[in-house]
């Protein structure tokens, strides 16, 4: 998939919204409804394949999805949020294409969300690039301030994990869990990452982005892409997931803005024990790469400042801070 700038027009937009249904409609109805020529909507259509979405054409039928979507759309994300959280959150943006919700979340300040329907730079921990098909997955950032330095919002990312583990369960997504530092599993296999970036004086006030990356749909074509195991809302509950896709981005409103509201002044600890109980790799061998250095042992699980532990041959019980390494289960 091309990961240029991608020019998503209101044309297309409209013709996408016709087409979310999954059904066919001829060129001749899409053209009537947009108010452009039938070539133009060939045209525009031509434009799927680099954001992602596969269609079908056929003579005297016309054009269809390769299956449905649900379009972001801003008021039914409204209606399905807290009012205490709508109250708090200053700006919700929703974007048909951006190159990251990140880079544009820092730019509208203090307790800001933004969504995308497609990203053309998404990226995950260590600058690894995210598949980020049109339309089909939660492509979403917050930015918050804090007035008190970086050391205080340490174990940020194990609470957000927390967080959007309770917000799949508001939707009956269940046997999710946590990889540490910041990755979302379903039975062993990723279905998501959390992004953190901290800017700002060390001993000052600073500013957080969470990005977070959830796979609502992933055609086999671009999965080629990922390098582990992975897996997706659609192959966890079938075609119900396109249907609950603007649910979803409020219930992750719902359970992340109040925790970054109360973060400052409580930290990790009320967070510590759902952690522990969604650890999917507590117990398992592992190898955790520091640097240019690997260390194996059993993981061990956390401790109260979000460190994991890693228990080694010898019975010595070693301990790793977030950000510093890399897991893999072996």
């Amino acid at each position: 998939m091309n990961t240029d700038p991608v020019d998503i027009s209101t044309t297309l937009l409209q013709i996408l919204e016709l087409l979310a249904d999954g059904q066919f409609h001829s060129g001749s109805d899409i053209a009537k409804t947009t108010g452009i020529s039938r070539s133009t909507v060939c045209k525009q259509l031509n434009g799927l394949d680099n954001l992602g979405i596969e269609y079908t054409a056929i003579s005297g039928k016309g054009y269809k999805l390769s299956r449905p979507l649900q379009l972001l759309d801003k008021s039914t994300i409204q209606q399905h949020m807290k009012p205490t959280v709508s109250d708090s959150l200053a700006i919700l943006d929703i974007h048909p294409c951006l190159a990251s919700t990140n880079t544009r979340v820092k730019q509208t300040g203090h307790a800001s969300a933004c969504l995308a329907e497609f990203q053309t730079q998404g990226r995950g921990r260590r600058g690894r690039s995210w598949v980020s098909p049109f339309g089909s997955n939660i492509y979403l950032s917050l930015c918050y301030h804090y007035q008190t330095g970086p050391a205080v919002i340490a174990g940020l990312s194990l609470a957000v994990g927390v967080a959007v583990i309770e917000a799949l369960k508001k939707l009956n997504i269940h046997d999710a869990g946590l990889k540490w530092p910041n990755d979302i599993y379903w039975r062993q296999q990723k279905l998501g990452g959390i992004l953190i970036e901290v800017g700002g004086e060390a001993e000052g006030p600073c500013q957080v982005t969470i990005g977070l990356g959830l796979n609502g749909y992933l055609p086999d074509s671009l999965a080629e892409q990922i390098d582990q195991p992975w897996t997706d809302l659609y192959r966890i509950i079938g075609k119900q997931s396109f249907h609950h896709r603007n649910r979803l981005a409020a219930e992750l409103l719902n359970q992340l803005v109040p925790l970054l509201e109360d973060f400052e002044s409580t930290g990790l600890a009320p967070f510590l024990d759902a952690w522990r109980q969604f650890d999917c790799l507590k117990g398992q061998t592992v190898a955790i790469y520091h640097g240019k250095y690997q260390h194996q042992g059993i993981f061990a699980g956390i401790d109260r400042d979000g460190h994991c532990l890693l228990k080694t041959s010898s019975g010595e019980l070693k301990t790793f801070a977030s950000g510093e390494v890399s897991l893999r289960a072996t």
